[in-house]
């Protein structure tokens, strides 16, 4: 590559061979504008600034196009998922339609109304009635099988020597 020397300003205007100034240039003291180098934005310059606005461009598309399908992607997985809690509660909703329209359990509700059969006696017990005794008749205690309390010895006789005549 050449490499160019301009004049300097203070030679701009000057005649090499007299010395004087030259009277042909335009504004005999002002320097020729023409002979600076040009240190703007050259074509290539313009052209590699313009591929890489251009690609920077296309890079920002390119990734708020996979930011929206990464936002797509996770709101399918939320439907597909709330799609799964409506399917096991339709099943559930579906299989307590089933119950309910069994006619025991019709039966069970009408008695609750009073609206038993015609051989039965309905009845409720009052607002400020108290609580049943723990060895009521009916109650948990005196029901058919149930647990009767046992302490750790008669459980451990029990197993060595045999249940109790």
């Amino acid at each position: 590559m050449l490499r160019r020397f301009f004049p300097t300003p203070t030679d701009d205007g000057l005649d090499a061979a007299a010395g004087s100034p030259s009277t042909d240039a335009p504004g005999a003291g002002e320097p020729d504008l023409a002979a600076l180098p040009l240190v703007g934005i050259t074509r290539r310059r313009a052209a590699i600034l313009l591929g890489v606005l251009v690609a920077a461009w296309i890079v920002i598309l390119f990734a708020r196009q996979i930011s929206e399908a990464a936002t797509a992607t996770g709101r399918a997985e939320e439907l597909i998922a709330a799609n799964a809690r409506q399917q096991t509660a339709l099943v559930g909703l579906q299989a307590e339609l089933e119950r309910i329209q069994q006619p025991a359990f019709i039966a069970q509700e009408a008695r609750g109304y009073g609206l038993g059969g015609p051989r039965e006696i309905a009845f409720t017990l009052g607002v400020g009635a108290p609580a049943l005794d723990a060895n009521a008749p009916g109650s948990a205690a005196q029901r058919l099988g149930a647990p009767t309390p046992v302490s750790p010895l008669e459980r451990w006789l029990t197993l060595l020597f045999g249940p109790s005549g």
